[in-house]
């Protein structure tokens, strides 16, 4: 494989960081500082991109997070909150040049980070300006696809909470709400990626597709049964009802001690679901050509988190169910090191996933 074009590693408290040429303070602060505030995890895969399509990919990311800040602002009504989004998405869009104010929202963010996401918004959608054409549409193409995500979600669980649980219906809704929410971003991520890194690499572009959209679909079942416990208690329950019901359970009796050998086939169920997509989204990294380092390293990283994350999930019963599983820092530090070092190893490289 060729190496040229490395950039120098250097090790830091939460894994690596590569050196990048300068930006402009504007784009420096929203791409790199406001990113690196609002999401370690992604700001990670952001800084081993090639710069061909960082600013895209970050970009649609940065965007991303406002319209689910705005989305997640339970202290409003739901009504503003939709308001809200979608007066932002017809400015992603570009139906309208009304200039929005989110200083309201911004007051009620708790993080400081998501204060100033919504308070450098216009900031933000200014660098669309800077896309090309072609760009410009894919970003705006899966922010659309996320934002309709992001309504769709406002508007099922309206009036959930702790004492009233509301349950997705069906499998088909499930698979429909992953894809629009991280799906589409395989899709982006592949397009993008396509386009301005290996355009004449002789791949299967359906084949690419269907296993970017089910790495995105995975990611976010690997989220979604993490955080379970904490969906509950606001009301949000995204195992289907028809599911639940088959095996004789609700959204309210899945944690009682006599329930759990109903309930743990079917967790398992979903998380053999979540590990079929990553193992999908393997296969998609490493159809990639091996020239694209900094691209298949950005794909693995997720994945050798995710995978982990899902076999302790696997490990864990009803009590310990009820903590939010992760990895820890010393844990993904380990997974850079070995991903970085392994990588010119092929036989070594296959094994980082077991």
């Amino acid at each position: 494989m060729a190496w040229q074009g490395w950039k120098t590693l250097i090790w830091t408290g939460m894994g690596i960081t590569f050196i990048t040429p300068a930006m402009s303070a504007s784009r420096r602060e929203l791409l790199g500082d406001l990113l690196k505030a609002t999401s370690r995890s992604f700001y990670l895969t952001l800084q081993v991109l090639p710069k061909q399509v960082r600013t895209q990919i970050g970009l649609a990311y940065l965007l991303a997070r406002t319209t689910d800040t705005i989305a997640d602002t339970d202290i409003l009504p739901v009504d503003q909150r939709l308001a809200a989004l979608k007066s932002l998405a017809e400015r992603i869009a570009g139906r309208t040049d009304t200039v929005l104010n989110f200083q309201e929202l911004a007051r009620q963010q708790g993080l400081p980070a998501e204060r100033v996401l919504l308070e450098k918004v216009e900031a933000s959608l200014a660098l669309l300006g800077e896309l090309t054409p072609a760009d410009l549409a894919l970003v705006r193409t899966v922010l659309q696809v996320i934002t309709s995500g992001q309504e769709l979600d406002l508007r099922r669980f309206a009036g959930a909470d702790g004492q009233h649980i509301i349950t997705l219906a069906t499998d088909a809704e499930l698979d429909d709400y992953t894809y629009r929410v991280a799906g589409c971003v395989g899709e982006f991520w592949t397009r993008i990626c396509r386009a301005q890194l290996f355009p004449q690499a002789p791949l299967d572009e359906a084949q690419l597709l269907a296993e970017g959209i089910r790495f995105g679909k995975g990611l976010q079942l690997v989220n979604i049964l993490r955080d379970l416990p904490g969906d509950l208690g606001q009301g949000r329950c995204y195992l289907p009802r028809t599911t639940l019901t088959a095996a004789g359970l609700s959204p309210e009796t899945l944690w009682l001690p006599e329930n759990e050998g109903r309930f743990l086939p079917l967790f398992h169920h979903y998380l053999d679901q979540a590990e079929a997509h990553l193992r999908a989204g393997w296969h998609y990294t490493n159809t990639l050509p091996r020239s694209c380092v900094r691209v298949r390293l950005g794909c693995a990283w997720p994945i050798l988190i995710g995978m982990p994350t899902l076999q302790k999930l696997r490990a864990a019963r009803g009590a310990e169910l009820r903590q939010r599983v992760k990895m820890s820092r010393r844990e993904v530090r380990g997974m850079l090191l070995r991903s970085v070092v392994f990588y010119p190893f092929p036989g070594r490289w296959q094994k980082l996933l077991r």
